[in-house]
């Protein structure tokens, strides 16, 4: 699979953004055969976030593949390994696990069932890929990097805040491009960081961003899975106009229609169906990582971006985006990276 090929797959893709069901989800009767599972982390599939985006991307595939699709929620990690095992021993013709929290469990099942095809989102297993397993990457921090950019340019404190979920590798790719693109497009503006420790306790988001936003902080970008919903239920308390929260992974604008600046789009369901069709067509070749970034438009910004941000601020953003591209700006994806681009 070469990035020519990707970026013609995702350019022409459209990305489905219904609202997924809770609970176990099972497709049907298949009418060529074909069968796909899913498992998610203890996000459930209904988070609203990279779950339900992977578990769209499945539904494309019963749509317009006539596969038999089933998804299992995990509601603790000690799920990972039966949920897979569960669907390697159905038979399926690929299983996927939806996050990095499966770096453990998709090895472990991936060589006891070495005839069975697997696909991990957010994860390249530490460059230690098995033969029957298909890792799926995106360059998060290049798609932060914008909502830094739009953060920096919209903040009238010159006080902007990031939430993460777990601290972890890939969470601080989101971080580290994010203060990247607050310093690129503001150098006055400083950033609160804050980590929940959780993908799951809104409730704890909430408190996060309600600390924030009382200490002057008036848009927050969060990477957090459902600790996101927190930050939404908390910015619509606050003056429309004044106070912005930004997205992730999927258009989460319908959380909070008026204060939604934008969201960082992860074209997971792309992803998860593409790869799915290249396997039943016989072109898969497993083994591999997938990277894909801005270049490959595996990330962006939601189309609902330009409701509430000015012209001139959305042209500011893309000229950023072409320097990316272009390769006349690398965005750090670590906290060492970071420290070189804030001193540059």
């Amino acid at each position: 699979m070469n990035k020519t090929s990707w970026v013609a797959l995702l350019l022409s893709a459209v990305l489905v953004l219904a609202v997924g069901c809770g609970g176990q989800q099972n497709g049907g009767k298949a009418d060529s055969g074909f069968t796909v599972g899913m498992v998610t982390d203890t996000g459930g599939l209904n988070d609203e976030s990279f779950n339900q985006t992977a578990w769209e991307g499945i539904k494309r595939t019963k749509n317009e593949l006539g596969a038999e699709i089933k998804a299992l929620e995990s509601k603790r990690d000690e799920d990972y390994v039966p949920n897979l095992t569960k669907f390697a021993r159905d038979g399926r013709d690929i299983t996927w696990a939806v996050g990095f929290k499966f770096e453990k469990a998709i090895p472990e099942v991936a060589s006891q069932f070495p005839n069975a095809k697997f696909g991990i989102v957010d994860s390249n297993l530490g460059g230690k890929i098995p033969d029957n397993v298909t890792a799926v990457t995106f360059k998060e921090e290049e798609g932060s990097f914008l909502m830094g950019v739009l953060a920096g340019l919209t903040t009238k404190t010159n006080k902007v805040g990031f939430i993460g979920g777990i601290s972890s590798p890939l969470i601080k790719k989101f971080e580290a491009g994010y203060r990247a693109g607050v310093h690129a497009a503001n150098p006055k503006a400083t950033v609160q960081v804050a980590y929940a420790e959780s993908f799951t306790d809104a409730t704890k988001g909430r408190s996060l961003a309600q600390s924030m936003y009382n200490n002057g902080v008036d848009v927050i970008f969060h990477a957090a899975g459902g600790v996101g919903k927190g930050l939404f239920d908390e910015v619509k308390t606050r003056e429309k106009g004044k106070f912005w929260a930004i997205g992730v992974d999927m258009d989460q604008s319908a959380l909070a229609p008026d204060h939604t600046l934008s969201s960082m789009i992860k074209r997971v369901d792309v992803a998860v169906f593409e790869i799915t069709k290249e396997l039943k067509e016989g072109k898969l070749q497993p083994g591999k990582q997938v990277e894909l970034g801005l270049k490959e438009n595996g990330v962006g910004l939601a189309e609902t971006t330009s409701k509430h941000v000015p012209a001139d601020v959305l042209k500011k953003v893309d000229e950023f985006k072409q320097k990316i591209i272009n390769g006349e700006i690398k965005v750090p994806k670590t906290e060492e990276e970071l420290n070189q681009f804030l001193t540059k």
